[in-house]
């Protein structure tokens, strides 16, 4: 199973549903299942206060908590950016700038019992 490592709050956001966006300054090619991994970094983006209010529950860095379905890699344009910022709460919790990229992800279930894991960097599998 692909995995994909982002820093807390953003990775219980995903698994809660809210954030559905994962920005990255990298696109990807991979579509379908990936498990989403909260590393045990937590993050230090100027989102992160801001993030913090949408939290539904408590974070768990090192654990995979959810499994979800990769069915995008939009590059970030002014006109994307300018949806992000006016339609949705998305600017909040992740970094949406021209050049970057967001992947759009669909949670399609939360795990039960959290997978504990140390995480890497990029797509890896577990």
């Amino acid at each position: 199973m692909k995995v994909l490592s982002i820093k807390e709050p953003f990775a219980t956001l995903i698994k809660d549903g809210i954030k559905i966006y994962e920005t990255r300054s990298w696109k990807t090619n991979y579509r379908g299942e990936l498990y989403i991994h909260a590393s045990l970094g937590l993050s230090k983006s100027d989102n992160v206060e801001k993030a913090n209010k949408y939290l539904k529950s408590e974070i768990k860095p090192g654990y995979i908590l959810c499994k979800c379905n990769l069915v995008d890699c939009i590059p970030m344009t002014e006109e994307f950016i300018d949806y992000i910022n006016k339609e949705t709460t998305e600017s909040d919790y992740g970094k949406y700038s021209d050049g970057r990229f967001a992947w759009k992800l669909e949670v399609l279930e939360v795990l039960d019992e959290p997978i504990p894991a140390k995480g890497k960097l990029g797509i890896w599998n577990y």
